[in-house]
């Protein structure tokens, strides 16, 4: 898939938004800000026996913020606490299809972050310094 591609399905994300939906029963959720751009979501998470269930998130924010969240919250669907735990940029940009490039990676990031610092929370760890530096 071309380039291209990957912006058309990051920008249908962010028109028909998978999860974007407040969720009354979760088990985790964190709410991050982007001062610098004025990005802001809220993610929810539903943990059970060491597994994201389900997940979704609330917010508003450019293009790229808010398409990441669709596609993050969906391919977390399954994934074990751990591994969510140790993604990385690189991991995410890999689910996206797109590098935004230094100036717009805090964007596709945020998702990533809130979701990240919902999870250790979650189990009563300390975040990790490359979650903080996301």
């Amino acid at each position: 898939m071309g380039l291209d591609m990957y912006a058309e399905e990051l920008i249908y994300n962010y028109e028909h938004p998978s999860n974007k939906r407040k969720m009354d029963d979760a088990t985790a959720s964190t709410h991050e800000d982007n001062v610098s751009c004025g990005d802001a979501i809220t993610v929810y998470l539903k943990i059970a026996k060491n597994k994201i269930t389900d997940a979704s998130f609330e917010g508003s924010g450019c293009v790229i913020a808010m398409g990441t969240a669709s596609m993050l919250t969906e391919h977390l669907k399954g994934k074990s606490v751990g591994e969510v735990e140790s993604m990385t940029k690189d991991d995410l940009l890999k689910v996206i299809g797109v590098n935004p490039g230094p100036v717009r990676m805090h964007c596709a990031t945020l998702s990533l972050k809130a979701v990240k610092k919902a999870v250790f929370e979650h189990d009563h760890k300390p975040v990790d310094a490359e979650t903080k530096e996301l």
